[in-house]
């Protein structure tokens, strides 16, 4: 394997494997492998580990990806080189053939690793349906219209736009792969549960409409602390580990709250309530259970929008000609595609 460049990649076996390696790399969507292809484009990097066989011979899982889906890969031969070849985060050209193997599923066989001669980042980045900048000014108006004086100067220091929190609040991902995995996701998602968490606190009775909108956008604040990355993937550091995300963000919210004279006691609790019971059970990682209207909508919606991402990414990740995913284990099941079913309807019968 070569990992830097030339003309030549060698596979595995005698001098009768090398074939020239094309000038540029071809275009296929992840999604779109077909088993048995040989495997030529740019992908990013998303998770890179050196393992050892039972052999005691060092190999290198690779996750790669692009904006339709991730596929695993692995390097058997020259790891060390691969390695050097290769970081998380970074595009790299590779070279290998794709099988769907009945145990191990989709993955790439990797023959060569190259620096990308150019990169094209909307085929590997995924982005926010709306403009981050249209997503931002909902966010303000947002913002403007909380009516309590308390939670107001509580989301202007958390969210507003003068706030280190608040910036890095628009420029998040909502998680690393499941759901809103880009740019801009946690602010699209936040979004999402906050409107929801309107439309139901205008359609049910008793919902305290400040206080869950307020608890809708934070709900997943703590994922800030929680995710380390850049632009083009994150992943869960050390905080996100030992304390959670869910932990994260009542601290930084209760933390806030004390430096606000006069907040009152009880709204900081039924504040905090929503963003230690979003997650709706303990196995989930709530430490509590929704107990008051609020928390219940706001869990309701979270997991709505959350589930309708990972929609959105079975979409992109499942070839255009199917109508069905693959299982999916966030979902725990296949879903329809009910789009391209009837879309495929209407060709039929024209």
């Amino acid at each position: 394997m070569r990992p830097t460049g030339g003309q030549e990649a060698v596979t595995h076996g005698d001098s009768s494997d090398v074939e020239l390696i094309s000038p540029s790399p071809t275009t296929c969507d992840v999604r779109d492998l077909q088993d048995g292809s040989a495997v030529d484009q740019v992908l990013l990097v998303r998770e890179r580990e050196i393992r050892r066989t039972r052999a005691g011979a060092d190999y290198m899982r690779l996750t790669l990806a692009d904006r339709t889906g991730t596929v695993l890969a692995v390097v058997w031969d020259d790891v060390e080189e691969a390695g050097a070849a290769t970081a998380a985060g970074e595009p790299v050209r590779v070279i290998g053939s794709f099988t769907e193997h009945p145990r191990y599923g989709r993955q790439i066989t990797v023959h060569s690793l190259l620096a990308p001669a150019e990169v094209d980042w909307e085929r590997l980045l995924d982005a926010p349906a709306r403009p981050i900048a249209e997503l931002e000014r909902r966010l303000d108006e947002h913002l403007a219209d909380v009516r309590d004086p308390h939670l107001g100067a509580l989301m202007e220091s958390l969210l507003g736009t003068r706030s280190s929190s608040g910036r890095a609040f628009r420029r998040a991902f909502a998680a690393p792969y499941n759901h809103h995995a880009y740019c801009g996701g946690l602010l699209e998602h936040s979004l999402q549960v906050a409107e929801a968490t309107l439309a139901a606190a205008r359609t049910f009775a008793g919902i305290d409409r400040d206080l869950a909108l307020c608890g809708a956008l934070l709900h997943d604040i703590g994922k800030l602390d929680a995710h380390s990355g850049d632009a083009r993937g994150v992943s869960l550091n050390d905080a996100g580990r030992l304390i959670g995300e869910i932990p994260s963000g009542y601290y930084t919210v209760r933390r806030t709250i004390e430096q606000i004279e006069g907040f009152p006691p009880e709204l900081a609790q039924a504040l905090l309530h929503i963003i230690l019971s979003h997650h709706g059970c303990f196995e989930h990682g709530s430490p509590v259970l929704p107990s008051t209207r609020e928390a219940l909508v706001v869990h309701a919606m979270d997991k709505l929008s959350g589930d309708l991402g990972s929609f959105d990414r079975l979409e992109r990740e499942t070839a255009e000609d199917e109508t069905w995913s693959g299982f999916d284990r966030a979902l725990g099941r296949a879903v329809l595609l009910a789009d391209r079913e009837t879309s495929m309807q209407t060709d039929e019968l024209t």
